[in-house]
């Protein structure tokens, strides 16, 4: 082979010789086989901490939100900041499955279905926190409701409080269906491979008496598109109306015409880091490091670096927008953000965000799972810090100094946060123990000699 034929050949999909029988034997095992010690010692921890989540969430209920930390100037706490990171942590799914998939991205087939399921379990995640910060949601959910309520009190449309509501209505509920339509393929197989009765019933139902006809195919791949093209714009619109709750604000630091696209990136940032978190152990665990191969490793931290330099380049204009205008409380603003009494967080987000990701240049770091995950682990501490900072230091001191304030979190707010994770965990876990988490009618569409080829740089 010439030096050039070599340069454009693309990187291997699988490590080892793979056919449609090992595929179903690899990816359908885990649901088939009982569950590992691992599992079981994974779903006891995750469940203690969903166990301390609802009770922490009975509590709030009972008591109201006084048990966090919010005070006057600080009416954004913990619970706002966990809200947006959920958020975030859900774009990398949508990104992965609909707009790779649009541009042709054959790397995405063994990470897709993994991610997707990641995404709505973020979303659900999420959507809790605003919800409970109303203090009494059985009272005050009707009001963001879109119908006027039997009091008179009509929403308000030029908020973007109710514009996150649409939002994230559309986006979860695109997000399940796009998930489900691309799990029905792979829950026929598992129906027809089924030797209980009672899984071939429930896989039966759930595959919705799929046959594998060509027409069902064809039908198949038209929806296949048509929700990839609905939720690429999502991508976009949904962190940009989250930014729009700081946007449209007169706070200084938050009323910035960046926060948009950096939100949007930054989500993006923070979901690929959780993707390439859960999935480093998935593969581990299932023995699936011949379809999630180092390849894929290396291709999404490659848009790890992409979307850090993004967020370093918004950090950065922050600054010099700041500097730029000439009003004096948006200079104050950054210069506490470095300097304040929440200095420990501002330097932590930067360290996590935009220094630590760099290593990711190094090849060797960006396709060992043992050296990268360290570092994905840490932008998800940093994207977390990046919320507390925004919220947190505009809240804390504003324009009067005699209204300065401190936040200080509780133990109710420390506990939701990791209950959330609870939650989040433990969906997963269920997810991969029932359901297939690697999309085996994706991958077997790029196996070697699945597709026609005609030879030459192209293929």
């Amino acid at each position: 082979m010439s030096r050039q034929s070599s340069i454009l050949a693309p990187a291997p999909l699988f490590t080892k010789e793979v056919d449609s029988k090992t595929l179903d034997e690899a990816i359908f095992k885990p649901t088939e086989s009982f569950p590992t010690v691992r599992w079981w010692i994974a779903i006891s921890i995750t469940g203690s901490m969903l166990v301390l989540f609802v009770a922490l969430l009975i509590h709030t209920l009972q008591v109201g939100i006084g048990t966090w930390g919010n005070n006057n100037p600080v009416v954004w706490g913990w619970g706002i900041t966990n809200f947006v990171f959920w958020i975030g942590i859900g774009h990398a799914g949508t990104l992965i499955s609909a707009i790779l998939f649009l541009l042709r991205q054959k790397w995405r087939t063994g990470i897709a279905r993994f991610a997707e399921a990641m995404t709505v379990f973020a979303v659900i995640c999420a959507v809790i926190f605003p919800v409970l910060h109303s203090g009494r949601p059985w009272l005050t959910i009707f009001w963001v409701l879109p119908y006027p309520n039997g009091q008179g009190v009509y929403p308000n449309f030029r908020s973007p409080l109710l514009w996150d509501v649409f939002a994230l209505a559309t986006y979860l509920s695109v997000s399940v269906m796009f998930w489900f339509l691309g799990l029905i393929p792979d829950l026929a197989t598992a129906r027809d491979r089924a030797v209980n009765k009672v899984r071939k019933f429930v896989y039966g139902i759930l595959s919705l008496g799929w046959k594998g006809s060509h027409r069902a195919w064809v039908h198949y791949e038209k929806a296949y598109l048509l929700f990839a093209g609905l939720s690429t714009p999502l991508v976009v619109s949904v962190h940009s109306i989250v930014s729009f709750d700081f946007a449209s604000a007169v706070l200084p630091g938050w009323h910035t015409t960046i926060f948009p696209p950096y939100f949007v990136a930054g989500a993006v940032f923070s979901g690929f880091a959780m993707v390439a978190t859960l999935v480093i152990l998935m593969r581990k665990m299932f023995h699936l490091e011949h379809i999630i191969t180092r390849h894929h490793l290396n291709s999404m931290n490659k848009i790890v670096i992409a979307t850090s330099l993004m967020v370093g380049y918004a950090y950065a204009m922050e600054f010099f927008t700041a500097w730029y205008s000439g009003a004096v409380y948006e200079k104050f603003v950054f210069i506490n953000r470095a300097m304040g009494p929440y200095a420990w967080a501002y330097w932590t987000m930067l360290t996590c965000n935009v220094l630590v990701p760099q290593l990711l240049w190094i090849k060797k770091i960006r396709r060992s799972p043992i050296l990268m995950y360290p570092i994905v682990l840490l932008v998800n501490v940093g994207m977390w810090f990046e919320r507390f900072v925004i919220i947190v230091t505009s809240l804390h001191r504003d324009f009067l100094p005699a209204s300065w304030g401190h936040f200080t979190p509780t133990w109710v707010d420390a506990g939701l946060f990791i209950g959330s994770f609870g939650l989040f965990l433990t969906l997963v876990l269920l997810f991969v123990r029932f359901l297939p988490a690697v999309s085996a009618a994706e991958i077997k569409g790029v196996v070697p000699g699945a597709q026609p080829s005609h030879g030459g740089a192209h293929d």
